[in-house]
């Protein structure tokens, strides 16, 4: 009959699984809520998971990696998110729109000199894509960069983007208009602006619904010089790049969803044996046990989703549809779960010294960053030849 079906994890992957679940549960936990409350980026749990290798997983040894797979940095996205997702979106920047790029499209000497330090969590690097005026409309790009002899000159804006002012920033991809096809079509390309480069600025933290514990900024170029050999890839084909990077961004962003509805399972079981009402365990009540039943649902139908998109990424297999519907299905998940975590908890919910409080104010952006999930519908539709 050929090959069997078979879901369970490997053991790499499961020891990893469980790695980064103590991890999470023993040195997250614990701290992150005061880290939160005081939009604080929390650098010493950055630099255990970058001891830990965290950061280096899908990337070869060569360059400092742990020579694992796109797979592995979701389970562990997962594992985080379940606990906290400032740390896990501040994981999830940092490889997959901070150094897979690098590692993708960069020269040996560019790979040399930024990822190293990349997969060792010792610094991160950002991603500038978003513009004020420009999210899923990303061909509105207005960041422009002009050869000057050697150099490449850049002006521009970029908005909402993660892990660009932190202290161990070291460098952003910028994605900016080079010219012009002769179809008067916008000629895309990314480029590598180090960090403290005169020209660009990083604006202060933005005050943000959730993801408090994360570093989100504006930046801003004003005729800003690289050397011509900062280009990453080939001039012109930026789009394709960024797309590519997108694809595989929104299969992350779909495990730290899941992730995300998880955690609000693991904290409404935990609260539903304790807190009594009218005499009795509230979790002896069907209208509770039903909604804890959905959110179980939730959570393992957006894992399976993932799960699906990783395995045909890995495979080399065409994912596009896959990774929008993962995306879509998880996000849901994660905000339909946080609202009822939130609801099971009462007052208490809407408390932020409890996790299901910092839950409910995280999982909204899943629906926004990394695609809207109009984006993703247009995208599924789009693959299904409408």
């Amino acid at each position: 009959m050929g090959a069997t079906m078979d879901h369970r994890l490997s053991e790499e992957h499961e020891a990893l699984r469980k790695t980064v679940e103590e991890f999470a549960r023993q040195e997250v936990a614990p701290v992150i809520g005061e880290f939160y409350e005081r939009d604080e980026f929390p650098y010493e749990i950055v630099r255990k998971m970058g001891a830990m290798g965290l950061f280096g997983l899908p990337f070869p040894e060569e360059f400092g990696g742990m020579g694992g797979d796109y797979f592995a940095l979701c389970l562990a996205l997962e594992e985080l998110a379940r606990v906290d997702s400032s740390v896990a979106i501040t994981l999830e920047a940092g490889v997959s729109l901070g150094a897979m790029p690098v590692y993708r499209y960069g020269t040996d000497e560019q790979r040399r000199e930024w990822l190293p330090a990349l997969c060792a969590g010792e610094r991160l690097a950002a991603f500038g894509l978003t513009e004020p005026g420009s999210g899923s409309d990303a061909g509105g790009m207005r960041t422009t960069a002009r050869l000057d002899g050697d150099e490449w000159v850049i002006n521009g804006t970029k908005a909402f983007i993660t892990n660009s002012g932190t202290d161990i920033t070291s460098m952003v991809t910028v994605a900016c208009v080079t010219g012009r096809a002769e179809d008067g079509r916008p000629e895309y390309s990314s480029i590598i602006v180090p960090a403290g480069t005169p020209g660009f600025t990083v604006s202060k933290k933005y005050s943000k619904v959730g993801w408090n514990a994360s570093d989100t900024r504006e930046l801003s170029f004003a005729d800003c010089r690289v050397p011509a050999g900062n280009l990453l890839g080939e001039r012109g084909r930026g789009y394709a790049q960024f797309l590519r990077t997108l694809d595989e961004g929104r299969v992350a962003i779909a495990a730290l969803s899941v992730g995300l509805a998880q955690g609000c399972v693991d904290e409404s079981l935990r609260y539903a044996g304790e807190r009594e009402a009218f005499g009795h365990r509230i979790g002896e009540y069907q209208a509770i046990q039903f909604k804890i039943a959905d959110m179980e649902v939730r959570a393992h139908t957006a894992r399976l989703a993932y799960h699906h998109a990783a395995a045909k990424m890995l495979r080399g297999e065409p994912f596009k549809k896959e990774a929008a519907i993962a995306k879509l299905v998880a996000s849901n998940a994660a905000m339909d779960n946080a609202r009822d975590a939130t609801q099971i908890f009462g007052g208490y919910g809407f408390m932020n010294e409890y996790p299901v409080g910092r839950f409910y104010r995280d999982a909204k952006i899943l629906e926004i960053g990394e695609g809207t999930s109009e984006v993703q519908r247009m995208l599924i539709a789009r693959q299904l030849g409408l």
